[in-house]
């Protein structure tokens, strides 16, 4: 039988992004995958074209903006025209579009069975919490899934809250792929002293990561707090590292490749993430860390994030704080002794099958199957 043509499209770095690596992973021992996202990729009978670094994918042209010529606005971002340039005259037979912004070339591709459409986040909202894009960029983004994204022939997003936001705004309902991590054959440690807590992902001021360091600062040494952080913002990073290098207790790290991540945080305790929710897409986090943390069969501390907060509840793996503050975490770090540690270390253990990678990407096959006609 003749293997069916699978673009997978990404403005993305595709090496470094978990979730496109999955679908790369998943689909490429049954279709012929072509790659198309940003920086290097490599992989055993999968081509991949490459776009070249430093073209934006979501960088607006004011001016058009302005104006609402949003057709035009949208093929001026440099990813879009360059990639439109490059695919045009080839033929697939299905196309994987990762996030709103890809929804459009794909569709233009006319693939002879149709688009799937991942999306990661809920970009209209993305960033809401600044008037001024909310007023001016927003409108756009609407205008992208209303026109574009509504057109795909199935879609799947990575929480419920999510899902829920698309259906009520533009009529479609995607599926649920949680942001889940491949299994790994990992035990859980035995409970360090003090508590070992860590923190993995990118450095941004909105990931709240000062107040982490407050909170066992506030602990009296009886928890430790390792941050291995991605140079998002040099300048808070450069202000973490001040703040480490004068405590006893907290360290910052060069982040590790995602394919060391688990076992480098498989010495730890437990993983944390207080995310305040100062825009829709924070407030309905369901971020790829909380898995990585359950695979790693580490106990997890959130704050009251809904979707965080019904995974930590559901699967006994650990505690949600009562705020986002420094003084909630110190709160609850308060409360927390190493035998609820080594608990929540064992349930995390028993999750970890349930809320693999491997459970949870059936789901796009199955997506990609039936669009193809591989399933009823």
């Amino acid at each position: 039988m003749t293997r069916k043509r699978l673009l997978i499209l990404s403005f993305s770095p595709i090496g470094g992004d978990a979730r496109v690596l999955k679908q790369v992973e998943l689909f490429r021992h049954e279709y012929d995958v072509t790659t198309c996202g940003i920086g290097v990729f490599s992989l055993d009978g999968v081509e991949h074209i490459r776009i070249p670094d430093g073209l934006p994918a979501r960088e607006l042209d004011g001016r058009l903006i302005t104006l609402r010529l949003y057709r035009a606005a949208y093929r001026r971002i440099g990813a879009v025209r360059w990639t439109r340039r490059e695919l045009r005259g080839r033929r697939f037979d299905a196309v994987l579009a990762n996030d709103v912004e890809a929804v459009p070339v794909a569709l233009e591709l006319k693939p002879a069975y149709g688009v799937h459409a991942d999306l990661h986040e809920y970009t209209p909202r993305l960033h809401e919490e600044n008037p001024a894009w909310n007023r001016r960029i927003r409108p756009f983004w609407e205008w992208v899934c209303r026109r574009y994204v509504s057109r795909a022939q199935s879609w799947t997003t990575v929480g419920n809250g999510l899902a829920g936001e698309f259906q009520r705004e533009f009529g479609f309902l995607p599926e649920l792929v949680i942001n889940a991590a491949p299994f790994a054959e990992l035990t859980p440690q035995a409970v360090g002293e003090p508590i070992r807590l860590v923190h993995s992902g990118a450095c941004l001021r909105s990931r709240n990561l000062l107040a982490l360091v407050d909170a066992v600062e506030a602990s009296g040494g009886r928890f430790s707090l390792d941050l291995f952080l991605t140079p998002n913002d040099p300048g808070h990073l450069a202000e973490l590292r001040a703040r480490a290098d004068a405590s006893a207790n907290v360290r910052v790290h060069r982040p590790v490749p995602y394919s060391e991540l688990l076992h480098t945080i498989n010495a730890y305790d437990v993983g944390v993430h207080v995310l305040p929710p100062v825009n829709f897409n924070n407030e309905w986090a369901l971020p790829n860390k909380l898995f990585d943390y359950i695979q790693a069969r580490l106990g997890v501390i959130v704050g009251p994030s809904r979707e965080m907060a019904s995974y930590i509840e559901q699967y006994g793996i650990g505690r949600v704080t009562s705020g986002f503050d420094a003084t909630a975490l110190a709160d609850t770090l308060d409360g927390v002794h190493s035998d609820d540690v080594a608990a929540w270390k064992r349930a995390a253990d028993g999750a970890a099958v349930d809320l693999s990678a491997e459970r949870q990407n059936v789901v796009w096959r199955a997506a990609v199957d039936r669009l193809v006609g591989r399933l009823p």
